[in-house]
């Protein structure tokens, strides 16, 4: 139980003023019209300006993660054009090899014409009781292998021709694209940093704004106060 003895010694307007929770000797200071109004502009323009704030922060995130999106995706497209450009160099070996294979075939044909055609010479002229290794029956093999073996020399010519514009058709297509992709991952480099950039100034411009709001309303809700 609470010693309430020292209340004897208390007048009883004092008594009044501690039950009413007013404090003895204190004052009371109403607060006016314009000091409500001051306040409530400070408080919105504080409102005002952390809401711009976090726009720009918004613009901000948005435009990182386009950049980060432009250059995942560029490096994507790279990957799958050099992928592209491998198969297709290769399908282009491929093709080659297989043109040059039929080259060597079209020559090893010549060459087994020649061993057939020279060989009925040779039958035909054992028949006949003529001797096939002198006369006009030699220089008809020796003008068929002359002739064969210059169809064999273009054929093989051609084997190669083919072997070499394949490597270099597949090695143009693997350059091109290599080249493609740098050009492509370069400009993608360059709108990303823009982007960057962009956003790095939407974030400022925004703390500017938000300040020069927060400081707005504080200078009207000095001159209503």
């Amino acid at each position: 139980m609470a010693d309430l003895s020292w209340m004897d010694t208390v007048s009883p307007s004092q008594q009044a003023a501690i039950g009413t929770g007013a404090l003895p000797g204190a004052s009371s200071m109403p607060i006016s019209a314009g000091q409500m109004t001051g306040a409530a502009a400070l408080i919105s323009a504080y409102g005002a300006s952390q809401a711009q704030k976090a726009q720009a922060i918004n613009q901000q995130t948005a435009y990182l993660v386009q950049a980060r999106d432009a250059l995942a995706m560029a490096e994507v497209r790279a990957e799958f054009a050099e992928q592209y450009a491998t198969v297709q160099a290769g399908r282009l070996l491929q093709r080659a090899e297989i043109e040059a294979q039929n080259y060597q075939i079209a020559g090893n044909t010549l060459l087994r014409n020649l061993r057939k055609t020279n060989a009925a010479i040779r039958a035909r002229a054992a028949a006949s009781g003529v001797a096939y290794g002198e006369g006009s029956i030699a220089q008809a093999q020796l003008q068929n292998v002359a002739g064969t073996m210059q169809d064999v020399g273009i054929a093989d010519l051609n084997a190669l021709t083919a072997r070499v514009l394949g490597f270099e058709d597949a090695t143009a297509m693997l350059q091109s694209t290599e080249y493609q992709n740098a050009v492509n991952m370069f400009q993608a480099r360059r709108a990303a940093g823009g982007l960057e950039a962009t956003a790095a100034a939407t974030r400022r411009t925004g703390g500017l704004l938000s300040t020069a709001t927060l400081v707005e309303g504080a200078q009207r809700a000095v001159k209503v106060i």
